[in-house]
């Protein structure tokens, strides 16, 4: 059963006092009782409600309490931040909408929201599919961050802070239990190993549930969940002027994943005969339901997203003529095989889709902050980068193929793409360096200036190359033409370089205690690249290597806001507004001057976003604690007029369509989070402590699911409702009971058409209802 937002917020018992209170925002502090939030957003230890840019915080306290344990569900908490994920490698991290094209994966573009845990860079967005290991806090920083951050982070950034090995004793274990066979157990071990010069920490956790969609062919479900994440740590602190973290980590996912579900069928404006009804009766096929919520699938292909991620890192922190100074020594992998059945259907359409890929990173940091409280204060850094990507791809056609992907035709047969097998070989090198700097100019006790530059240097080389076998053996041009359309040989070598200046100035005035007021303006350029899905034709048949390339985007950046503190800090409020233009936006996009008119990545001509945001936390006495959020962001592609076409006008005279003023896909109008917890002494066998209800929801308003905003590819708005009540002691131990998705709301996380044109499309489910319970202890 579905519930308005309404309904859903009406459940909520904390509500209206979280609306007496206005509060909006920021997650409660891991200790409740702390004034500040320490943060290190702008790499050296602050205030949160110092720092003069847009932040939001999330404790590590606040994460296990709300079930929030990989990004995916960070975004319930913070409603600017959105996270889509087809399957690890198809996953786009955004920030207000910007960062990763929608439903878009090339590996020779970068991302605009950075992700670093440890202050080492994570280039793959993969990395917020595997759970949290350990976490301290999480910062969120939105807008560009790079005059301050290694790499260039043109939308945000996601700073993740595990907890350090201590120097005190310290054993942490959690478990959970709940329905779809959840198992999650976390662990974590400190202590001194030598004195109090050497220590260490090891965590461990793993999580497995099943899956939540039933495939009929094979009676098992799929989509579930098996990860597993080892952690550990090495403190070398030999005088109180030097300490120096090795650390290293291992990840890895076996999972029976990911596919989608039938949604539903648009009309198109193909005839009659390549409508999705035909098609299926002329094959004998019906889909196991076109009720998606019924979770059901029939996949015919194998299923599995198995990848193993991790590194070693050495984080060196000096403190040296009067300031310090920082080095962060890191290399990383990924490793990522998958397998999918790219139809969604039960039908030998496309039997085999694998894209294998290793990937590999070296970077090193060196940055010196002053010790700050001088007139003028500064960072500066070095950053160098070091990836290669080796992929390795496999498709190949069935049976079905040729009914399902082409237009019945004189002299075709039905194995005209039967074995039609392609099969390419991949290489990608990418290396940056860069020079940044930010300094704070304290014109007065109240009013400072922050200005910031940046310059940034990128190559990029690659080699595609896809050999295409198989299908029906022919020597008719006509035939081989058509097998073409669908699969087609292709090799081309491509290369990026450029050299740019992005900066970025400040002013904060603190226009009374605890109110402070900022405005910003940045340039900033996400990275060009190169393309490596391929590219079109020519107009002698020939790869159009001049399209292979890919122009950076050129950002401008306005915001201002206000962070305040009212009531002896017992409520906190703070506000911005913002407005992005980016010139050259990457994304697909179809280009009718070459010889074969097909999609590429390439480059728009310029979007749009801009938005109000209002965040907040407020604690009412000793018991009652509040938070909350909320968002009015508009995203708009302000001149696109060669953007591929909606998928209702699939079969037009046109495959080319002007976009211009209409939405950016992923994006909502309207969001907001927001919840609490009600405490109150007790005790519990015995022992003393707290009792506590709890209380989190949060909304999205309807958004655009498809790169060209379509009647059918709109994903509904939905509210979510989580709550949990449980038991603190005063000592050592918590057991507390908790269900999400309170109100079992049916909603999609993004749609997409299904390949082939046919006007089916399929649909990501959300989680459904799932509950269970938590104990933890400390050791």
């Amino acid at each position: 059963m579905k519930f308005p937002f309404r309904t859903a917020v009406s459940a909520i018992p904390l509500l209206p006092m979280a609306l007496c209170t206005a509060a909006f925002a920021q997650a409660p502090r891991e200790d409740e009782a702390a004034d500040r939030i320490v943060v290190t957003a702008r790499r050296i230890q602050e205030d949160a409600q110092s720092v003069p840019i847009p932040l939001s915080v999330v404790a590590g306290a606040q994460l296990e309490r709300t079930g929030t344990y990989n990004v995916a569900r960070l975004t319930q908490l913070q409603p600017t931040l959105q996270f889509y994920s087809s399957n690890p490698r198809n996953t786009a991290i955004n920030i207000r909408g910007l960062g990763a094209p929608f439903g878009l994966t090339n590996d020779g573009i970068e991302p605009g929201v950075g992700v670093y845990i440890d202050q080492v860079y994570h280039p793959r967005p993969a990395t917020g599919t595997f759970d949290f290991n350990d976490i301290a806090q999480i910062e969120i920083l939105r807008g560009p961050q790079g005059t301050l951050y290694g790499k260039n982070t043109t939308a945000g950034a996601i700073n993740v802070t595990t907890r350090a090995p201590t120097f005190e004793p310290e054993a942490l274990v959690e478990t959970s239990f709940g329905n779809y066979g959840f198992v999650q157990a976390k662990a974590a071990l400190s202590g001194p190993l030598a004195g109090d010069v050497l220590a260490g920490r090891v965590s461990f956790t793993g999580t497995q549930r099943n899956g939540t969609v039933r495939n009929i062919l094979t009676d098992t479900r799929v989509n579930d969940l098996d990860n597993i994440g080892v952690r550990g740590q090495l403190l070398y602190q030999p005088s109180d002027r030097l300490k120096v973290t090795f650390a290293g980590d291992f990840n890895r996912q076996d999972a029976e994943c990911c596919t989608q579900v039938v949604a539903g069928v648009a009309p198109t404006l193909r005839a009659p005969n390549r409508q999705f009804a035909q098609m299926a009766a002329d094959l004998g096929y019906a889909p196991p339901s076109l009720d998606p919520f019924d979770r059901l699938t029939d996949i015919d292909s194998k299923l599995q997203a198995v990848q193993n991620l991790g590194g070693a890192s050495i984080l060196a922190e000096w403190k040296i003529g009067g300031g310090t100074l920082t080095s962060v020594s890191a290399w990383r992998f990924w490793d990522w095989d998958p397998a999918s059945d790219r139809d969604f259907l039960g039908l030998p359409i496309t039997t085999i889709s694998a894209n294998p890929s290793k990937q590999r990173q070296y970077t090193q940091e060196l940055r010196y902050a002053s010790k700050g409280g001088e007139s003028v204060d500064y960072v500066l850094g070095l950053f160098a980068y070091r990836q290669t990507i080796d992929s390795t791809g496999l498709q190949e056609q069935g049976p079905a193929a040729a009914r399902w992907l082409l237009a019945p035709a004189p002299g075709d047969t039905p194995d005209l793409l039967d074995g039609l097998r392609a099969e390419s070989d991949i290489g990608f090198s990418n290396t940056s360096l860069a020079a940044f700097g930010q300094a704070t100019w304290n014109l007065s006790d109240r009013f400072r200036l922050l200005p910031g530059v940046r310059f940034n240097w990128d190559k990029k080389n690659a080699d595609y190359n896809q050999v295409v076998s198989g299908g029906l053996d022919t020597d008719d041009p006509a035939l081989i033409a058509r097998k073409n359309s669908v699969l087609a040989s292709q090799s081309y070598a491509a290369a990026f370089e450029d050299f740019n200046v992005s900066g970025q100035i400040t002013a904060s005035w603190d226009a009374a205690d605890h109110i402070s007021l900022f405005a910003t303006y940045a340039r900033s350029f996400k990275s060009g690249g190169v393309n490596l899905g391929g590219i079109p034709n020519d107009a002698d048949g020939n790869p159009a290597v001049s399209l292979a390339s890919i122009e950076p985007e050129d950002e401008r950046h306005y915001e201002a806001g206000v962070k305040s503190r009212f009531f002896g800090r017992a409520l906190t409020v703070n506000l911005s507004a913002f407005q992005t233009d980016i010139h050259d936006y990457q994304a697909q996009v179809v280009n009718a001057s070459v010889g074969v008119l097909r999609g590429y990545l390439a480059n728009a001509d310029k979007v749009r976003v801009r938005g109000l945001e209002a965040e907040g936390d407020a604690k009412i006495g000793e018991r009652l604690s509040l938070y909350g959020s909320a968002a009015l962001t508009e995203g708009e592609y302000v001149s696109f007029p060669d953007a591929p076409c909606p998928l209702e006008l699939t079969g037009g005279p046109s495959q080319v369509c002007d976009i211009s003023g209409t939405e950016l896909p992923g994006l909502s109008r309207w969001s907001a989070a927001f919840g609490g917890e009600y405490a109150a002494p007790a005790r519990l066998f015995g022992a003393p402590g707290e009792a506590y209800l709890g209380a989190d929801a949060s909304y999205r308003s309807s958004f655009s699911s498809s790169a060209t905003s379509s009647a059918y590819l709109q994903v509904e708005g939905y509210a979510l409702a989580n709550f949990r009540a449980g038991f603190r002691s005063n000592g050592d131990w918590e057991i507390f009971a908790w269900v999400r998705n309170a109100f079992d709301q049916d909603y999609f996380e993004f749609l997409s058409a299904q390949p082939g044109g046919s006007g089916l499309y399929v649909g990501q489910l959300g989680d459904p209802r799932t509950y269970g319970v938590t104990l933890k202890a400390r050791l």
